[in-house]
């Protein structure tokens, strides 16, 4: 592999993460001055703001999320969008389950789980149902694409 070639593939997915985060960002930004009125649906399906705790810094870490609802809980898909490893927000909450995400102007404090076994099973009909971008993204990756449960609590 010619050296220019390597050093543009080197360079490519980093660009694309920072791209990923600006633009996580800015619609956090939006969603959150607006308090949801922009922002809230993607693709046909409702946003939410997550918040969770750093794995090692513990400092806030807010991220836009397509979600749907059961029940009470809420259910997110940690997709990185097929990449190789899980998105640092699920990372995160594999550390500290505690978090707290945003639907509007509502602050809703929650408990992250990993659906598992028949639950996911279940679930993921119904997330490829609600974006079938999702069942590409699982084709482009070796790894399970983690289905997270939030659980509501009180705040």
């Amino acid at each position: 592999m010619p050296p220019l070639w390597a050093a543009v593939r080197w360079i490519r997915p980093r660009m694309r993460n920072k791209t990923v985060r600006r633009v996580s960002s800015l619609h956090a930004l939006i969603f959150r001055i607006t308090q949801g009125r922009v922002g809230a649906r993607l693709v046909r399906n409702d946003m939410l703001l997550l918040v969770t705790a750093g794995a090692v810094t513990r400092r806030p870490h807010t991220v836009p999320l397509l979600y749907l609802s059961r029940g009470r809980d809420l259910v997110v898909i940690a997709s990185y969008g097929g990449r190789p490893a899980h998105p640092q927000w699920y990372k995160n909450l594999l550390v500290e389950p505690e978090a707290v995400v945003q639907i509007g102007a509502r602050k809703i404090a929650v408990t992250a789980r990993t659906a598992s076994g028949v639950e996911r099973a279940q679930l993921w009909g119904r997330v490829v149902s609600a974006y079938e971008g999702y069942a590409q993204y699982q084709s482009r990756t070796e790894r399970e694409i983690p289905i997270v449960i939030l659980e509501r609590g009180e705040m």
